[in-house]
């Protein structure tokens, strides 16, 4: 085998890359395989079609056309776990938590709740939300103390702060209404 034959087969394992067959070929075990490591069909079909998106883009860089499953099933998992890591570091919050609705918490009702009542329901609050809001009203820290406390950036903290108040304010209207 010359020198000049192998150039032309690996140019040609190159050239040998076709999207569609490509697609029709390793798409069911890769949507089985993001569904599997997603947990979920939906994220799984977003998954795969962001794989053959990254293929599409980068056809022309894979060198070859025998190692094309494996390269496409890394891809899924690095990406894979690129999302994991972003949810990890910017979760979603769920939408009980938005509130569209004004507070319906009268200023009676707020004369009536007790310290006691406060702080059990504060108690109640996830831990990111009822962190931030026990140092900035029960210590008194700044938005940057509390960002430096939890190792967090200070506009995380004014979310959390918002977020908790109103989730905060949601609990005291359930105990006042009853």
């Amino acid at each position: 085998m010359t020198h000049a034959t192998t150039l032309q087969e690996s140019h040609a394992s190159v050239a040998a890359i076709d999207f569609d067959s490509a697609a029709k070929q390793f798409y069911e075990p890769l949507h089985r395989f993001a569904i599997r490591l997603t947990g979920n069909p939906a994220d799984g079909g977003d998954l795969t079609q962001e794989t053959f998106r990254v293929l599409l883009l980068k056809t022309g860089q894979i060198r070859d056309a025998h190692k094309l499953k494996s390269w496409l099933f890394t891809t899924l998992y690095r990406r894979f776990l690129q999302r994991k890591r972003h949810q990890k570091r910017f979760p979603n919050c769920g939408l009980e938590e938005l509130d569209l609705d004004p507070p319906s918490l009268t200023a009676g009702q707020m004369d009536k709740v007790d310290a006691h009542t406060a702080l059990k329901c504060l108690q109640e609050l996830d831990d990111r939300y009822r962190q931030p809001l026990m140092l900035f009203y029960l210590e008194d820290k700044s938005y940057r103390e509390i960002a430096d406390l939890l190792q967090v950036a200070p506009g995380t903290v004014m979310s959390r702060l918002s977020r908790g108040k109103l989730l905060l304010r949601r609990r005291l209207e359930r105990v006042t209404c009853y």
